[in-house]
């Protein structure tokens, strides 16, 4: 749940009616930009309370579990209003330009309750702390502390530091740090479906991505650390787990050794590849679900998908960002394989879980040297796979990246746009193609909670990832069957069968 924050920059009351009309317009441009979200209220009674936004990818919110596991050892509790914290984090992303922006926005709005309770810290965690490092305390005197993705257990240590006056930074990025020994604690949880981060950082150096300067390199956590995790949730009721990586297809773990490069050059090793992985983590109990989060095209093996076929609870969709359907675009982006391995991976996917396994991908339009050409088979691309939904983005250059040294941003802005509604109006017709199949098919629900839109109505997901909304009453956690008799480009609606 999201938690609405008010301005208090104002002494009158006009002008304090004036700073939450400003905040709404913020919360709904927040919305916009990327997904985010707030800690809350947890009910236990501490001197010190903590308050995190965090923005971005769900990498980003798994962290901010982490970050609040460390930190409640420490004596915080959490709280769902800033102006109630004795620290503030902001847990940024830096994948594209608004990003950042949103959260120089909100540190601004952060200063106005330091003005008012100076004794406050704010830091600043994650890829924008890790790409700006130093600069974002120069930039932005109200920060206290700037930490990256992998210096989360000198917090305590900076926080104090920052009680008295000093300023800190820890952005080192380490070849081992999983995190695998600290048990997060969820944040913002339904009570049925949890993330379980499985790696760390990426190898990949897509032209366009900041994550291997802001993320380090790859390292995957022991197996039994995760299936520990995993367990500990089934037993706490949970019915779902998402186990995330950058890249979780290229999971690789050793006895001797987590970093994927430095185990690469070692020979005779026993290891746990990812499709080992998920039988390990399936094997718990057939009714906890399993999902992963993300794939990478020329990684994903006719192993990992033997295994999805062979364990009913292993969830059948595929998040397989394409980002172009064009090779030569794609040979620029660095992703390391070309139109026709996509295919022939998308092939593999339909021969071996059949064409109701769910498939989404992310789409960038506008990279650099794109003709209307390109961009034409990116949308021809989509006709073939059948994408049930897609994220999609028009190119946004990021500083340091290989793109931004080697390649001339030159497809103008509204070319970007026009590019990328057309993506747009091609998935909701393709989406609302994938679903219209479904219509008077059964499927098995986890029941996540009640519907968005209706109190008397419930929602879960299918195995295929997408949503169902039906009517009802029933706990959380449960599976039901639900008949699907009518739908949108975005959801599915039923009745219990």
């Amino acid at each position: 749940m999201l938690t609405k924050c008010h301005y208090y920059f104002y002494l009158c009351r006009m002008q304090g009616l004036i700073a939450d009309i400003d905040l709404l317009e913020e919360e709904k441009n927040r919305a916009k930009v990327c997904d985010f979200k707030t800690t809350e209220d947890n009910g236990i009674k501490t001197n010190r309370k903590l308050y995190i936004e965090s923005y971005g990818c769900q990498m980003n919110f798994s962290d901010s579990e982490i970050v609040t596991s460390i930190l409640q050892k420490e004596g915080f509790g959490t709280t769902s209003s800033a102006k109630d914290a004795d620290v503030i984090l902001i847990n940024t992303c830096s994948i594209r330009k608004k990003a950042e922006q949103t959260v120089r926005n909100r540190l601004s709005y952060f200063n106005g309750v330091k003005k008012k309770n100076p004794d406050v810290t704010v830091g600043v965690l994650g890829c924008m702390a890790e790409r700006l490092k130093a600069k974002l305390l120069e930039e932005e005197k109200i920060v206290d502390l700037v930490l990256g993705p992998d210096a989360y257990r000198d917090l305590p240590e900076l926080v104090k530091k920052a009680e008295e006056g000093e300023k800190g930074i820890n952005t080192f990025l380490s070849r081992e740090e999983t995190y695998a020994d600290i048990s997060p604690v969820r944040l913002n949880s339904n009570g049925v479906t949890a993330f379980i981060a499985i790696m760390r950082g990426c190898d990949n150096m897509c032209s366009f991505c900041v994550v291997p300067f802001t993320r380090g390199r790859e390292r995957s956590r022991s197996p039994h650390s995760i299936v520990k995790e995993a367990k500990d949730l089934f037993d706490r009721g949970y019915r779902e787990v998402t186990l995330l990586g950058q890249n979780v297809d290229s999971y690789k773990w050793s006895a001797e050794e987590n970093n994927k490069a430095r185990l690469n050059k070692k020979e005779n090793v026993a290891t746990v590849n990812f499709a080992n992985l998920l039988e390990m983590v399936a094997k718990i109990d057939p009714k906890l679900r399993i999902r992963f989060s993300t794939s990478h095209p020329k990684d994903i093996t006719d192993e990992v998908l033997f295994t999805m076929k062979t364990y009913d609870n292993i969830c059948k969709y595929i998040h397989l960002p394409a980002q172009s359907g064009n090779s030569k675009v794609l040979k620029l982006m660095n992703r390391t394989y070309d139109r026709k391995w996509y295919i022939n991976r998308i092939n593999a996917i339909r021969s071996i879980l059949g064409t109701s396994c769910g498939i989404s991908s992310d789409i960038i339009a506008g990279f650099c040297t794109e003709t209307e050409e390109d961009h034409q088979e990116t949308l021809t691309l989509m006709d073939y796979v059948k994408y049930d939904f897609s994220y999609t983005f028009f190119y946004s250059e990021r500083p340091g990246t290989l793109a931004a040294k080697k390649y001339e941003d030159d497809i103008p802005l509204e070319v970007k746009k026009k590019r990328l509604q057309e993506i747009i109006d091609k998935q909701r017709e393709i989406s609302l193609e994938r679903n219209q199949l479904d219509l008077g098919k059964t499927f098995e629900v986890l029941i996540e909670g009640k519907s968005k839109r209706s109190e008397e109505k419930m929602q879960g997901r299918n195995s295929a990832n997408k949503v169902i909304v039906f009517e009802g009453s029933y706990p959380k956690g449960s599976y039901v069957n639900v008949k699907v008799t009518d739908c949108t480009a975005a959801t599915l609606f039923g009745k219990i069968v």
